[in-house]
């Protein structure tokens, strides 16, 4: 396991019973470098919608913890967010919860000479997303292929 999911899963068991505790739900941590700098970036949620109120009092929870806890050995910046519209499907709750709606897929080569595609998402497994297209042909791609998959919105 490298640092970067060593750091993640640690960050995810601390703030599970923070967000539990509050009604939210944990949407995904991660650490990731950009520009030179390190980001603990946690995503909650809720029926609803999130507050700049609930992700304070989420973050000064998590802060106080991550103090005393010491994992982490690099300086960084951390956040606590809503994950926005645009969060990309990553795990399985976020494919159940999915299931029968429109979503966006960016592949990372081309496929039937495209890389994007727009459909309902049918199906899923381990490996695989199913989606129905316009005509309401079934496309399956493996998971190794996509890129993002994400709610497809229109504004």
């Amino acid at each position: 396991m490298s640092k970067k999911e060593i750091y993640e899963q640690k960050t995810e068991e601390i703030l599970l019973p923070i967000v539990e505790e509050y009604g939210f739900e944990l949407v995904d941590v991660e650490y990731v470098k950009e520009g030179g700098t390190w980001y603990l970036r946690s995503y909650i949620d809720k029926p609803g919608g999130i507050s700049i109120d609930d992700c304070e009092l989420v973050s000064r929870r998590l802060s106080d913890i991550l103090d005393a806890k010491d994992y982490i050995e690099d300086s960084y910046i951390m956040e606590v967010s809503s994950p926005g519209l645009g969060r990309p499907l990553k795990k399985e709750k976020d494919f159940k919860r999915s299931l029968g709606k429109e979503v966006e897929i960016r592949t990372y080569r081309m496929i039937d000479k495209q890389k994007e595609f727009c459909g309902v998402l049918k199906s899923y497994d381990e490996d695989t997303v199913t989606i129905a297209l316009a005509d309401e042909t079934l496309k399956t791609f493996d998971k190794v292929e996509i890129a993002l998959i994400r709610l497809a919105f229109d504004f």
